[in-house]
């Protein structure tokens, strides 16, 4: 895990703030910053930090992909890595692609993702940060926050909110198009998650800061049981699982994870005031899927594909409802540890 930057961290001292700012820099004059340079020495610096492009070369810059590559990676590695999650795709690829390609936003672009363990949820979460950033989860415009580590004590949630307000500002301020990740919303304490709300408003500016170009992704078990059933429903009623449309489940799903207590988005102001753009619902796994899932997985070890194999790990899930066994119980999850079995690795 990323430590998590302190805003005052951003700024760096003398030559290496110049360089971590990037293009951004291309105004500042070396020796107004302090830099005790030699003039021939400045003036090389200063001329290469005033051609973005070529600095991008030598260091990671904000927003490295314009949005339509990023939207057009994004959908190309969900459509090759994702399975049983038409939604899902459908819904990304056009959020995040039009929020990329909008020079103006009105507001960040705010998403949160909801299914059982193992449906894909923080494999999407990736997939996004890669097809915008090339380090991924590891870039340092990616921000990413587990609950359970970051937000342990309840006694402490007053200092965490000042901690996370600070965090997002300071890294906003950095870069505009910074990526938040939010995991296990369902296991935040209630109440702090409202205190980054002003973020997703839309204001043009708050403090002299605007974070209007960046995006928030929230992920979470809460909501698993409504998209289960209706999921389960639209099947006993002989309809198409590709069939279900986003209208079929999100308000249901909104309402279900508002009223949840054992969620960090109880009583939330930033569902209340219609502060998330979009609730995305993954879809629990048929036998097919999971199959899928682990041919991908021989196919990235190299192994040729054994479909005898491939039914045998796919067998060794367990499987709900207990009449008619659907949907596995773990997704996708427990494939590749159990692909060990089978292989020396």
């Amino acid at each position: 895990m990323r430590l998590l930057r302190e805003p005052g961290a951003v700024l760096g001292l003398a030559l290496v703030a110049l360089v971590q700012l990037g293009p951004e820099a291309q105004a500042v004059e070396p020796i107004s910053v302090g830099l005790a340079l030699a003039g021939a020495a400045a003036s090389a610096l200063t001329g290469l930090i005033s051609y973005p492009r070529l600095y991008c070369y030598f260091a990671e810059c904000c927003l490295q992909r314009p949005g339509a590559r990023a939207g057009a990676a994004l959908e190309e590695h969900l459509d090759k890595k994702l399975f049983g999650q038409h939604l899902v795709k459908r819904v990304l690829v056009k959020a995040v692609t039009g929020f990329l390609n909008n020079a103006n936003p009105k507001k960040p672009l705010t998403l949160s993702l909801h299914g059982w363990t193992g449906t894909g949820k923080n494999f999407v979460s990736k997939i996004v940060a890669e097809s915008i950033y090339e380090g991924g989860l590891n870039s340092k415009y990616v921000h990413q926050f587990v609950s359970t580590l970051h937000f342990p004590h309840r006694q402490n949630i007053t200092q965490y909110k000042d901690q996370l307000q600070s965090w997002i500002r300071g890294n906003v301020t950095a870069c505009a198009r910074s990526i938040f990740i939010f995991d296990e919303m369902d296991k935040m304490h209630a109440g702090l998650i409202d205190s980054i709300k002003p973020f997703l408003d839309y204001y043009e500016e708050l403090d002299g800061v605007s974070y209007r170009k960046a995006i928030f992704i929230f992920l979470s078990n809460a909501g698993a049981e409504k998209i289960t059933e209706v999921t389960l429903d639209f099947w006993r009623r002989g309809k198409r699982r590709e069939d279900l449309e986003l209208r079929d489940l999100e308000v249901a799903l909104s309402v279900s994870v508002f009223n949840n207590k054992n969620s960090g988005f109880w009583h939330s102001s930033l569902i209340d005031r219609n502060l998330i753009d979009y609730f995305v619902p993954f879809l629990p796994l048929e036998y097919k899927h999971v199959k899928m899932c682990i041919r991908v997985e021989l196919e990235s070890r190299g192994y040729v594909v054994d479909e005898e194999i491939v039914a045998r790990v796919a067998d060794e899930m367990t499987y709900f409802p207990k009449v008619e066994r659907i949907y596995s119980d773990k997704g996708c999850k427990t494939v590749y540890t159990k692909l060990d079995f089978y292989y020396d690795l």
